[in-house]
């Protein structure tokens, strides 16, 4: 059998990885959006639970972070079980103990218990986001990678294009069946997670060698790219143990700038719902959803697109920093808007900016690591930079109480996505590779 040319095998390697993305991409995508509605379904839920169980505004902040003080704890260890033992089972794990975590919610009768299961759902859930970015590295070779993210991170768009009505439409069930609104909440979109979860041990291929689904030729150039490009990453000593990468400065840097995003983006999702009612002088509801998912299209939109540009011209680190200053802008000028057009198009540029760098930004650490070491920073930076979802609102609560402004979090927040930019400016002076390193195609930060 003669060996395929250059430009056949380019052909396969394209052939193999839209197979791959029309088979595993809808399904990650799927499981991302019930993921991000099961964690911030509680912004919805916020005033149902000041009322029925008497939360207060800061055990409610306190509560909606400590989701990640769960999940930071448990990133690095989750992701290491899943680079074992293979996607499909480990992912179905998650699935099915978040989901019956948030199902139990519907039961919450005090601020303890509220906040006990908060991090408990973090503990569930860690692994699965950092997870799937690792499983995309085993089928997506580098140059399609922000391309694939991007495709999978259309979810928390999604999530809450979708999620909004959902979630405000089950809040109008309010009494039905003897359940308050928020109960049908937490029980639907948690046993949405369940089903999911078990599907997940059918439906997911561990690896492409194991892909059945996959013509042979096709499967064979896949996997010769994808070796070669952990090559390229062994010449900047991308294989190093995962403890090392733990502490790798490189590491702990992208760990700052994803922190820096995170505050941006749940500073603003586990209060916008209250922040759009109030814009517009409705209760928390169907129709309130329905305008919180605006924002949310406009960066389901930038996001379809915007990775396939980055990918494009190679100018990640930039195009991310220029998406991060205009979040901040749109975030800000939401915080001063005295008319509601003017403050949903702002939220839809601080939405547009904070959803659609993030893809961006996960192309730059697979620059540097491989295997174990990749596994272990992916959940590192993913836990640590979720914390951001810990401090954003306290912050914002904490800036509001201080300055007595209902204004000031917001400000705060803005001022978090501008130094996120800066930061992300900043890994142009990271060293990729020793001065008398040989070039390969992974030398740059692009």
């Amino acid at each position: 059998m003669s060996t395929p040319t250059t430009g056949e095998q380019t052909a396969l390697v394209d052939s193999a990885v839209r197979r791959s993305a029309k088979r595993l991409i809808p399904f990650l995508l799927l499981m991302y959006v019930i993921a991000f509605l099961d964690r911030s379904n509680v912004g919805f839920a916020k005033e149902e639970l000041e009322a029925d169980i008497g939360l207060s505004a800061a055990a409610y902040a306190l509560g909606a972070g400590l989701f990640f003080v769960g999940y930071a704890l448990f990133e690095v260890p989750s992701n290491l079980i899943m680079h074992r033992v293979g996607a499909r089972w480990w992912m179905a794990r998650i699935m099915v103990t978040w989901g019956i975590i948030a199902t139990a919610f519907m039961f919450v009768q005090g601020e303890t218990m509220f906040y006990v299961l908060r991090f408990l759902l973090g503990v569930a859930e860690a692994g699965f986001f950092p997870g799937v970015l690792l499983y995309l590295t085993y089928w997506f070779p580098e140059d399609r990678r922000a391309f694939a993210t991007g495709l999978f991170q259309m979810g928390l768009p999604l999530a809450n294009i979708v999620g909004g009505p959902l979630s405000g439409g089950l809040l109008e069930l309010d009494g039905f069946g003897g359940l308050a609104g928020y109960q049908w909440l937490f029980m639907v979109e948690g046993v949405l997670a369940v089903l999911v979860g078990i599907v997940a041990v059918f439906y997911l291929t561990d690896r492409p060698e194991k892909a059945a689904w996959m013509p042979a030729p096709e499967r064979d150039a896949l996997l010769a790219r994808l070796e070669a490009d952990n090559a390229d990453r062994a010449a900047v000593g991308g294989h190093q143990g995962w403890a090392k990468a733990l502490l790798n400065p490189r590491v702990l840097y992208f760990c700052l700038i994803c922190l820096c995003i995170q505050a941006a983006v749940y500073g603003l999702t586990f209060f916008l719902p209250t922040q759009v009612a109030s814009i517009t002088g409705r209760d928390v509801g169907f129709q309130v959803g329905l305008l919180t998912s605006i924002p949310w299209a406009c960066a389901f939109v930038t996001i379809a697109l915007l990775p396939r540009f980055a990918d494009r011209t190679g100018r990640h680190r930039e195009i991310g920093a220029a998406l991060l200053v205009l979040s901040g802008i749109g975030i800000a000028v939401s915080a001063v808007a005295e008319n509601a057009v003017v403050a949903i198009v702002a939220l839809c540029v601080a939405a547009v900016g904070f959803v659609t760098c993030q893809p961006l930004f996960w192309t730059l650490p697979t620059r540097y690591l491989s295997g174990a070491a990749l596994a272990a920073g992916f959940g590192l930076i993913n836990g640590l930079g979720n914390l951001g979802g810990f401090i954003a609102p306290n912050i914002r609560v904490w800036a509001e109480e201080t300055f007595d402004s209902s204004t000031a979090g917001l400000f705060a927040l803005a001022g978090m996505a501008v130094l996120g930019a800066l930061f992300l400016l900043g890994t142009r002076f990271l060293r990729t590779a020793p001065a008398d390193a040989p070039a390969t195609t992974a030398d740059a930060v692009r």
